[in-house]
């Protein structure tokens, strides 16, 4: 059984073969603008069964894996930077403060039915900024293509003071979630 991961991030690339399961990647490219008054949890599991479907739709014969991640703070949901003057603005408005990342992660079987469809929530509280470390960590390029404008695998580790819930899902791919639908779909060996 083929397994194809509908996505270009090369963090959920990693995350995924930690699990030991061999697969592809195809990436949709779907428009990630959320909908008026969409909140975090709608807007994510829209996202990822788009991103699943795109794909679904060239790769008829595979299982298909695709997910969506996005920071919430205050109920706004903050995206991906578009420059280092954007990631400051996002560092500075999560500093000393907790926010929640939502991923949502969608399984299809070969032909399209939904076998998993599932959002994890995680609580990421961070330590108080300085405006010279945010401006540092803003210009050091890391934060431009992370949902929240950090990446707690890299040097935004040490932004964080505390995480309730999955480290993984931070990252981008929540894998005791993931591994418990690939398994139950029999994708993964032993």
């Amino acid at each position: 059984m083929r397994l194809v991961l509908a996505s270009a991030s090369p963090r959920r690339r990693e995350l995924l073969g930690w699990l030991g399961v061999e697969f592809v990647v195809d990436a949709a490219d779907v428009d990630e603008r959320p909908l008026p008054s969409e909140s975090a949890e709608q807007l994510v599991r829209r996202l990822a069964a788009a991103k699943a479907c795109a794909t679904a739709a060239r790769q008829r014969a595979a299982w298909v894996l695709a997910a969506d991640t996005v920071v919430e703070i205050d109920g706004d949901v903050l995206g991906k930077p578009a420059d280092p003057a954007g990631a400051a603005t996002m560092l500075a408005r999560l500093g000393g403060r907790e926010h929640r990342v939502v991923t949502a992660f969608v399984l299809l079987a070969p032909g399209g039915t939904v076998r998993a469809d599932e959002v994890v929530v995680s609580r990421v509280h961070f330590r108080p900024l300085r405006p010279a470390a945010i401006a540092a960590y803003a210009e050091s390029g890391e934060p431009l293509d992370k949902a929240g404008a950090y990446a707690i695998q890299g040097r935004g580790a040490a932004l964080v003071s505390s995480i309730d819930g999955s480290v993984t899902n931070v990252i981008g791919l929540p894998l005791r979630e993931v591994e418990g639908a690939l398994a139950e779909a029999g994708l993964l060996a032993g």
